[in-house]
């Protein structure tokens, strides 16, 4: 199987040893239940959205980094609208802001993190570029 090194802060390493016996035993539950439960979600999640707006929510997250405080719902919706707002990305795409703020706001944190992990992928990823785009957001 393969390794995988990752970095947990010292609560987090500690709620491993006393829930799951040991920090390698509970890295090992963890990490494949997490990749596991965020590909279910984010096929899940992308079928809510048109490939218009999911286009919109990918370009909003070009150059983007965030960290763990900002993954809730509420900055999504922050950023989407923003981008929007003052750059009009749904525009290029041909999406509506409103419908897509509407399907926003009906996701739980939990499912904005996942899309916005799915979203800022694309822009680390070997295949990114726009003429992968439409690929990217039919793949899972």
């Amino acid at each position: 199987m393969p390794q995988v090194a990752a970095r947990i802060n010292d609560d987090q390493e500690r709620w491993l040893k006393d829930y799951l016996r040991t920090k390698s035993a509970g890295a090992e539950f963890i990490l494949p239940w997490a990749v596991d439960t965020f590909f279910r979600a984010i096929t899940n999640i992308k079928h809510l959205f048109s490939a218009a707006e999911l286009k919109t929510i990918v370009e909003a997250h070009r150059d983007m980094k965030f960290m763990p405080d900002h993954t809730r719902l509420s900055y999504l919706l922050l950023h989407i609208t923003d981008d929007c707002d003052n750059n009009s990305i749904h525009l290029r795409h041909g999406a509506s802001k409103a419908s897509m703020e509407t399907k926003l706001k009906g996701l739980d944190d939990t499912q904005a993190t996942a899309l916005m992990v799915w979203a800022s992928a694309f822009w680390v990823s070997r295949n990114c570029s726009a003429t992968n785009l439409d690929g990217y957001i039919k793949a899972y």
